[in-house]
């Protein structure tokens, strides 16, 4: 213990060390950044193709499947998920953890590039992006102003977006709704037959008299001047008097004698309302790495400048979202838990160690582990979020253990008389082996944790590491500080009765006095009836589980939380327009309006998250609201959402509502049960799909139970007769061309104005397009100037095709989704799992389980397999400690005790088992080992010393019941507040919490009592087998003299 006699005798040492850390972990503290969770998200790449017009049967066919070939030989893939929807296909290629997105980006990029050819003329380039959890939007907002819908849209577009885009940490804006200007060129189909105009041609002709040719230049000896025909239009006048045919009399034909041209706003395809007024809706998403809160700060202030520029307008933002209020909310609330734990903790100490002084001494560890952890944190690129702020303040109670328990013998040192620098010195030196494991025993614990794999391990690397990293910076003050500050300052206090603290001392003096004597008889009365004891502890191990198994413990993957947020989409008959969606949405607002609970209504109509791409289904809408907070309001934001649901089904027949309460992370899109279906043979997947949907429906629990193959949306199907449309001189190119510039315009060609560029749409008169007689009465011109009906030579049909169509690796799927109410994610899980495995599937289709199930089962193997690392390492390190490969299955069987109390308390508190309980079972292991050490170290000091085995260990648990119930009190008074705590991302740390408070009360108990017992037996087996006596090995340090070296030997030959 050379560390702790520097420290003692060179106090200056230790004081530039902790300068120096403390310094340093001050400086890291304000440059770490603020976010809700660690990245925890999977590299995923998204790949949208547009290919207007199509429907999802011929995108899949002719889209989807190319581009899945394509990147099924990407390395490192994990799965490839497509949806085909009417003119979008969206293929989700999810990669394994390891894999660096960036490089699959571009190699999948180089794959589609090499089938470009492959795909149809009229898709689109396809889009390739990452997909990030962080890319999701921080702020949505509103902007309206009294100006008119065109000019507010150019200002948003032209000024507000690109002054937003530059603040540092932005990655991108999306504009929601708004109608920008457009050029619309209304055709009148009757004017266009009389003067024999082919609609083809004519929309080639308006965008070829549209252009500006650079005509090369026209050089003499002294200079050289370019030449540039200027075609582009300058006015709306010259593309109404464009020459577009010649009549017979060779008069002209000019574009305003067939059609009408207007300068307007394109068609509304997106609607935003913020609390009633309409607004243009724009979602401000960071960039992956930056900081949620700084880029938030920056923005509003922004925001409030260009609000003051723009006064003389009256322009103003409403802000309807702003995730980082919460993230900052979560944050504080645990930075509040730890304060409260320090203060909590240093309590205890006081009433343990009878003076302020050492309370103090002990506490001193606390902020000098805690400081100097913030350097580690930003090296390793951490961030302060939940995970990592709540190992800080779980970690106060294990940081002062190692304090307690130095402080404690130098105490005890200080009464046998010894000087305080002396008692400093002996006191670790005694203890300092047992000090050490202690420590390692808890770092062997959480090293594993961080290196499990998947989703799990980036929520729980920032977790362990710190606690880690934290827990042996205070190994270093517990040699160091703590028996300096003691050698200095410590001092013998006796108890004095007298004033009102006093005598609460000398009360809870005698409190712990009773405990002493009540563990030790109990103790001597367990050495009697061993088999009784074990028996018990045995009945009480099974039985714990047996609280899981009956469902008084429920499973889920992580606890949904409560933020106050939720999305209610409404989705109207597919053949709805936007119209009829917004007045059903203006209802649906006044009538959440009335509630007091809700602070803000934000409705987007027209289009719905969930779907990766931004096309607008008009018979959608969505409606997010912000409720007061929850400890201000009686019900659940999940009660709250289900129960207007119900009201507005009654009132609003033909309307489908789903509430979509927010999760922690903030995006309530996805369902927490999924059953997917696959088979190559859809039909066959859809029945037995129909069969699964009344199963789910059958569990209690479920809710909101969807398929994702939806009865279809209306199409027209033309089917041409190909033999008729060569005779009649045409093909299917150009009867295409007209029909999709007749019907849904073509906008080949901008009009500008100033430095704006505005779309030109050539299309049909809104009456000429209004129902499918007007498909029927379609005229196409030939070659020879012939006018031909459509009905001439095809035949129309009016059919439902399906929405859209899902696949999983290249296999046809439909997947039935379900919210759950009322009961814990895992157990509807596991009812559903169970009824599935008695449903007879047809051959050639098979099911699988995802959503959270699938996330919970790969979290809860990850943990076990931690849980299994984590138990040898804590074995190996006590086999070095004791020297022997059996005392440490002693220590070792303080484990299971924990787990009683652990699983107790989750069946008291009604938590469920997720991914934090069982954390808390993982952390376990390091705490309880802990008690169980100091007893058995002691006992085997006090064998060596002379002692009977029996009378050895009754004697090393009086002395060590003190700092057992201290530390164990420590830590569980340090956790209540994190067990209590409510408020935002509460819901994630209560089961933690209680898990630790129950496994570290229980484990004190027993420990105590069940360990010394199971120590004399397996001493008394040893024994009996004479495998107790130790050989020990002496060896005598030869003088280098004698030791006869080669040399000698070479030497001695040589003569």
């Amino acid at each position: 213990m050379k560390i702790t006699k520097v420290s003692i005798t060179r106090s200056t040492i230790v004081t530039v060390l902790f300068t120096i850390l403390i310094g340093a972990g001050a400086f890291s503290y304000t440059m770490l950044g603020y976010e809700l969770l660690p990245d925890m998200s999977v590299p995923v790449l998204t790949i949208s193709t547009v290919y207007p017009g199509a429907s999802p049967s011929e995108v899949e066919t002719s889209v989807t499947k190319e581009i899945e070939d394509a990147v099924a030989t990407l390395e490192g893939l994990d799965r490839i998920t497509s949806t085909s929807m009417e003119s979008v296909s969206v293929v989700t290629v999810e990669m394994k953890q390891d894999v660096d997105p960036d490089q699959a980006l571009q190699e999948a990029q180089r794959n589609i590039n090499a089938i470009l050819n492959d795909l149809p003329d009229d898709a689109e380039q396809p889009s390739i992006g990452k997909y990030d959890i962080n890319d999701l939007p921080i702020i949505k907002l509103g902007v309206s102003a009294d100006i008119s819908d065109t000019e507010l849209y150019d200002l948003v577009d032209e000024q507000i977006k690109p002054r937003l885009s530059k603040i540092e940490g932005v990655a991108d804006i999306d504009v929601l709704g708004g109608q920008p200007r457009e050029i619309k060129i209304n055709l009148n189909a009757d004017k266009m037959e009389v003067y024999k105009i082919s609609l083809l041609q004519l929309s080639q002709l308006i965008e070829s008299a549209n252009m500006d040719i650079p005509a090369g230049k026209i050089k003499s000896h002294d200079s050289q001047t370019l030449i540039r025909l200027a075609g582009k239009y300058t006015s709306l006048e010259e593309i109404r008097n464009l020459v577009v045919g010649v009549q017979s009399n060779g008069s002209p034909v000019r574009l305003s004698d067939v059609a009408e041209v207007q300068d307007t706003q394109k068609e509304a395809e997106i609607l935003s309302r913020i609390n009633g007024e309409p607004a243009i809706g724009l979602n401000i998403r960071k960039q992956g790495d930056a900081n949620a809160v700084e880029v938030s700060e920056e923005a509003r202030k922004l925001l409030d400048v260009i609000e003051n520029d723009y006064a003389s307008d009256n322009l103003k933002f409403s802000i309807a979202m702003d995730n980082s209020e919460f993230t900052l909310e979560a944050a504080d609330a645990v930075i509040h838990d730890l304060v409260f734990a320090v203060v909590l903790v240093a309590l205890v100490m006081l009433l343990f160690l009878h003076s302020l002084r050492n309370a103090v001494i002990v506490m001193v560890a606390v902020p000098a582990s805690i400081i100097s952890t913030f350097t580690a944190m930003m090296l390793m690129g951490f961030t302060l979020n939940l995970m990592s702020l709540l190992a800080l303040s779980l970690v106060v109670g294990i940081l002062v253990d190692d304090a307690i328990v130095v402080i404690e013998n130098i105490y005890r040192h200080m009464e046998m008389g010894k000087s305080k620098f002396q008692a400093a010195y002996d006191g670790i030196r005694e203890i300092g082996v047992t000090v050490i494991s202690i420590t390692l025993v808890i770092v062997a614990v959480f090293v594993p944790i961080s290196l499990t794999g998947g989703i799990i391990g980036n929520l729980l690397r920032q977790f362990s590491l710190t606690v880690a990293i934290s827990t042996m910076l205070s190994l270093l003050v517990a040699f160091t500080m703590i028996p300096l500050l003691a050698s200095r300052f410590s001092k013998l206090s006796h108890i004095k009765d007298k004033g009102l603290v006093g005598k609460f001392i000398s009360w809870f003096e005698k409190g712990v006095k009773g405990f002493e004597d009540g563990m030790t008889n109990a103790l001597k009365w367990s050495f009697n009836h061993k088999i009784i004891v074990l028996f018990l502890t045995l009945v009480l191990f099974f039985g714990s589980f047996m609280l899981v198994g009956y469902g008084f413990i429920g499973s889920e993957f992580a606890s949904q939380g409560d933020r106050g947020e939720f999305t209610m989409q409404m989705e109207l008959p597919k053949q709805s327009t936007l119209r009829q969606t917004n007045l059903i949405a203006q209802k649906v607002e006044q009538r959440i309006s009335k509630y007091p609970e809700v602070i803000r209504v934000a409705s987007t109509i027209g289009q719905s998250t969930g779907r990766m791409t931004t096309s607008s289904t008009p018979y959608m809408g969505e409606i997010s609201v912000v409720l007061i907070p929850s400890d201000e309001r009686a019900v659940s934001t999940q009660i709250f959402s289900r129960r207007l649901q119900i009201e507005l089904q009654e009132e609003i027949p033909g309307v489908k509502f789903k509430a979509v309460p927010a999760s922690l992370v903030g995006n309530g899109t996805q369902a927490p049960i999924q059953v997917i279906l696959s088979g190559t043979d859809l039909e066959k997947v859809t029945e037995v799909s129909n069969e699964v949907r009344k199963l789910v429906a059958s569990v209690r629990g479920t809710a909101e139970i969807e398929s994702s193959v939806e009865g279809g949306s209306p199409e027209i199907k033309i089917e041409v007769d190909r033999d008729k449309l060569s005779r009649l001189g045409l093909s299917v190119q150009m009867v295409g061309g007209s029909l999709r510039t007749a019907f849904n315009g073509v906008q080949n060609t901008k009009f500008r104005d100033g430095d704006s560029e505005y779309d030109i749409n050539v299309v049909f008169d809104e009456f000429d397009r209004n129902n499918s007689q007007d498909i029927a009465s379609f005229t196409v011109m030939n070659a020879r100037g012939e006018q031909i009906r459509l009905d001439q030579f095809a035949t129309i049909i009016e059919s439902t095709g399906p929405t859209q169509l899902t696949r999983r690796d290249k296999v046809p799927t439909v997947t039935i989704s379900s919210q759950v109410l009322g009961r814990p994610v895992g157990t509807v899980g596991e009812e559903i799992q169970a009824k599935m495995a008695e449903l007879e599937m047809p051959t050639g289709v098979s099911y699988s389980m995802g959503g959270d199930l699938e996330n919970q089962s790969e979290a809860f193997g990850s943990l076990g397999l931690a849980l299994l690392t984590s138990l040898i390492l804590v074995y190996l390190i006590m086999v070095a400690l004791y020297d022997s490969y059996v005392y440490p299955f002693v220590v070792m069987f303080s484990l299971p005790l924990a787990v009683i109390g652990a699983l107790l308390a989750l069946a008291l508190s009604q938590s469920s088992l997720s991914i934090f309980s069982i954390l808390g079972i993982i952390m376990l292991i390091g705490l309880v080992a802990k008690n169980a050490i100091l007893v058995v170290d002691f006992t085997n000091q006090l064998k060596e010393a002379g002692l009977k085995v029996k009378d050895a260990l009754i004697k090393a648990t009086q002395v060590r019941i003190r700092p057992i119930l201290m530390t164990t009190l420590a830590m569980v008074i340090g956790m209540m507040p994190i067990a209590l705590a409510s408020g935002a991302g509460a819901e994630w740390k209560n089961g933690l919490a209680w898990v630790l408070i129950g496994g570290l009360t229980s484990s004190m108990f027993l420990t105590l009592v069940v360990v010394p017992v199971v120590y004399y037996i397996f001493d008394r087996i040893l024994e009996k087998f004479g495998l107790n006596k130790e050989n020990k090995i002496e060896l005598i340090e030869t003088p280098k003299e004698e030791l006869n070296t080669e040399i000698q030997e070479t030497l001695q030959g040589a003569h």
